[in-house]
């Protein structure tokens, strides 16, 4: 079984197809040399199963040496010959036994260097690590230092101690299929889903024949996924559209496609939008992003402002390398940059999965030691935007054939692969390359493999406060401890619905904000509490008109003192940014208190704590005309003082426009 991807007009497919075809051409030999036996009727069989050989008739060749195998078993070089033959006509299975047979029964000597190669590579390329490794010291023993191969056959004796290590030590259970209604099609991959976990999208083949298109399953109230829909007529087309990746708010969409019409290489990404139920046409991502090779296997941030992607572009350092590239504030991306090292290998470096915390990063890549082919490896990210050393994850989630694209989800809790379905061997002498159906699995996300730092979300829909009609705002979350925006997403202007990725262990600011709208302010406490669920939370914003106020949720102070706190930094800089850009709106600063302590006492510290907010204003450029404080103490609470969490709301600084 593997985890698999079709990605971007079937790359991966053709990309293991020409590999297979690579070996077999390297080890096809014919005719073997074999000694010619001393008993007459071992010699007769072996002339006539040479007669055949050079007759191309290699079926009755095998039949012939089948038959000399079964009678005389300890005539091992007939093992090998007949091995060559079963390697012609494409049934390596039938290969591998022959020649693990035949090698264990002929004397070790160079002359067999080349079959001891060819054993070790057949036998890894099906998971039997032990025979393979055998093989490869056998292969040590007796093949000469600039013995071709040598230098991969010494890596991959590496791989194979690594597996059987790994075997013995399982990391979490096997990946199971999804179950019905999903898994209909003949092939189905590359899967992704939104953070709130409500719809998975994927690529879809339904039968051999047809080309991709992507799909999307919502999930059910009772967690089962409902039956797959086409994403839009939009989207799919007469072309390949594959490999898609969406934001966490389901808004954004990245897909491959390949050999459109102005297109700039022979697959390039492209982006839409969705408004309400409907998405926008797709718009090629640009020279920035696409090149004139091959560009596919996108994964966007959970914001959908970061790309990560696999391009064979020039200037890497394999032969596929990822790139990341980002959006800037005038809506073009950045040029793409390569990940580097120690991301990037020699090797092929694909099928990148940005988790929606935006600090781990899982990828495919055959450039490290792994299990064997591609494996998935995850690293993580630090506050510098340095990658650590990846991380082989491990037995089932990774095996001995070619793994690709995996999915976490937001919390970490749940996963997807795509895998191919295991099909019986071609029958002895069949030259058919037979596509085995490839389904999508999930699993449960063992510790290890888990991001670094678990997701939840908030969302909900932003109004007018007046009209309570939807509104197209914006919705900026700030981590209050660096003063860094870590996401910024724009509510549906049809709905008013947005999606926010919060990270557990930070304390958030959010902040969403409209034309003419008075900015409101939000506050996600995350860094020590013990409960982490999404939330609903619905936004009204009030217009900036005299009269109207909002609760400032993201200054802070210590007990009974009036000194600005360093995180309170988040909040002052966005006040700055609103009055600059309303010059003609004057404000007070409003100090509450609860009702703790004396009266003469609060009143005191709520003006004081006002004053400190305009002070701060003041000195970073707006006119202190504008600005008036004044502290109300235990006056106008907005909850009775009865409880911690009351009072704390009564502990407020507001913003009312005069």
């Amino acid at each position: 079984m593997r985890c698999i991807s079709v990605l971007g007009a079937f790359r991966l497919v053709l990309m293991l197809l020409l590999w297979m075809a690579s070996t077999e051409t390297a080890w096809c030999q014919l005719p073997v040399k074999v000694q010619t036996p001393t008993n007459t009727k071992a010699r007769n069989l072996l002339q006539k199963a040479q007669q055949h050989i050079k007759e191309r008739d290699f079926i009755k060749a095998i039949e012939t040496l089948n038959q000399l195998n079964e009678k005389f078993p300890s005539f091992g070089e007939a093992f090998l010959l007949k091995g060559s033959l079963l390697k012609a006509i494409g049934d390596n299975r039938g290969t591998l036994a022959a020649y693990r047979s035949g090698l264990a029964k002929v004397p070790l000597d160079a002359g067999h260097a080349s079959d001891y190669q060819l054993l070790g590579d057949l036998a890894l390329s099906y998971g039997e690590y032990q025979t393979a490794l055998d093989a490869y010291r056998q292969l040590m023993k007796v093949a000469p230092k600039t013995q071709r191969n040598m230098a991969k056959s010494q890596r991959q004796m590496l791989t194979c101690e690594f597996a059987l290590n790994a075997i013995k030590q399982p990391v979490g259970e096997a990946p199971v299929p999804l179950a019905a209604p999903m898994n209909s099609f003949k092939f189905q991959y590359f899967p992704a889903l939104t953070a709130d976990n409500r719809f998975l999208l994927f690529t879809g083949r339904p039968a051999a024949s047809s080309g991709e298109d992507l799909f999307v399953s919502r999930q059910n109230k009772d967690g089962s996924l409902g039956a797959p829909q086409p994403i839009s007529p939009a989207i799919n087309t007469s072309y390949n559209e594959g490999a898609g990746s969406i934001s966490g708010d389901g808004k954004t969409l990245v897909f491959a496609s390949c050999d459109r019409p102005k297109a700039i290489g022979n697959c390039d990404l492209y982006i839409s939008r969705r408004t309400g139920n409907n998405w926008s046409a797709p718009v090629n991502l640009g020279i920035n992003v696409n090149s004139p090779e091959w560009d596919s296997q996108p994964s966007l941030s959970a914001d959908g402002r970061t790309l990560y992607f696999t391009s064979t572009r020039r200037g890497g350092q394999g032969q596929e390398d990822i790139y990341v590239t980002t959006l800037r504030p005038d809506g073009t991306w950045s040029a793409a940059q390569n990940l580097g090292t120690p991301v990037n290998t020699v090797g092929k470096d694909m099928a990148p999965f940005i988790h929606a915390s935006g600090t781990t990063l899982y990828y495919v890549t055959d450039g490290l030691v792994g299990m064997g082919g591609l494996d998935v490896f995850r690293c993580e990210k630090d506050p510098t935007g340095k990658w650590s050393e990846p991380r082989n994850l491990g037995y089932p989630l990774n095996t001995f054939e070619n793994e690709a694209s995996l999915f976490i989800a937001s919390d970490n809790q749940k996963g997807f692969c795509s895998r191919s379905r295991a099909t019986d061997e071609p029958p002895a002498g069949s030259r058919i390359i037979r596509e085995r159906p490839v389904e999508l699995f999930s699993f449960v996300v063992p510790a290890v493999v888990k991001a670094r730092e678990t997701s939840t979300y908030t969302q909900g829909r932003v109004f007018d406060a007046v009209t309570k009609k939807p509104l197209k705002a914006e919705v900026k979350l700030y981590d209050v401890d660096t003063d860094v925006m870590t996401q910024f997403v724009t509510s549906d202007p049809v709905e008013g619905d947005y999606t926010v990725v919060l990270n557990e262990g930070h304390h958030y600011a959010m902040y969403a904000a409209a034309d003419k709208y008075l900015l409101k302010s939000l506050n996600f406490d995350y860094s020590s509490q013990h409960t982490f669920n999404p939330l609903t939370l619905d936004i009204y914003l009030e217009p900036v008109r005299s009269g109207r106020s909002v609760v400032l949720n993201n200054l802070f102070f210590d007990t009974n003192k009036y000194d600005l706190k360093p995180q309170s930094r988040t909040e002052l800089n966005r006040l700055v940014e609103f009055l600059q850009q309303y010059q003609e709106v004057q404000i007070e600063v409003s100090g509450y208190t609860d009702n703790v302590g004396k009266p003469e006492a609060n009143l005191q510290l709520s003006q004081r704590r006002a004053q400190a907010v305009v002070e701060y204003l003041s000195s970073h450029g707006i006119a202190s005309s504008r600005l008036h404080s004044k502290g109300y103490g235990e006056s106008h609470p907005l909850a009775a003082n009865d409880t911690e969490a009351h009072r704390q709301l009564n502990r407020r600084i507001e913003l009312h426009i005069l």
